[in-house]
């Protein structure tokens, strides 16, 4: 790996958008400027947004930065899940047909289906009664 670079790159989930950044350094992540454990309280969320670092056992030598706006908790480590992957691939075009095995570099293309006029939602329409 070379020994001075900075990578960008954006991954998306639903509404979410992340831009991740990386650096060489200690292992550090800062997700909005705060430590990764506490913008992510729940296990199951850290663990989603750092998949790519488990799958190819990296992270203490890299520092991750990441801004990312909309969507919830949930879209928000997904979006940071595929943005990571992309950075990683850039850091080393070796790492691609892992993530792509794994299903990282693909944007999960579900969004809320909108509203449809005459219905009460996307699908629901009102109670058909036969008598």
């Amino acid at each position: 790996m070379a020994e001075k670079f900075n990578i960008h790159a954006v991954g998306k989930r639903k509404t979410a958008i992340a831009r991740v950044y990386l650096r060489p350094g200690t292992g550090r992540i800062l997700v909005n400027q705060r430590p990764f454990e506490e913008y992510f309280p729940q296990e199951t969320t850290r663990n989603l947004a750092r998949q790519p670092l488990s799958l190819l056992n990296l992270g203490a030598e890299l520092d991750i930065l990441v801004n990312v706006t909309g969507g919830g908790v949930e879209g928000q480590a997904g979006a940071i899940k595929h943005g990571l992957s992309r950075a990683l691939v850039t850091l080393n075009g070796e790492f691609r047909p892992m993530l792509k095995k794994a299903g990282f570099l693909t944007r999960d293309p579900r969004i809320k289906e909108r509203k449809k006029y005459g219905r009460r939602g996307a699908r629901r329409g009102c109670q058909y009664s036969k008598r």
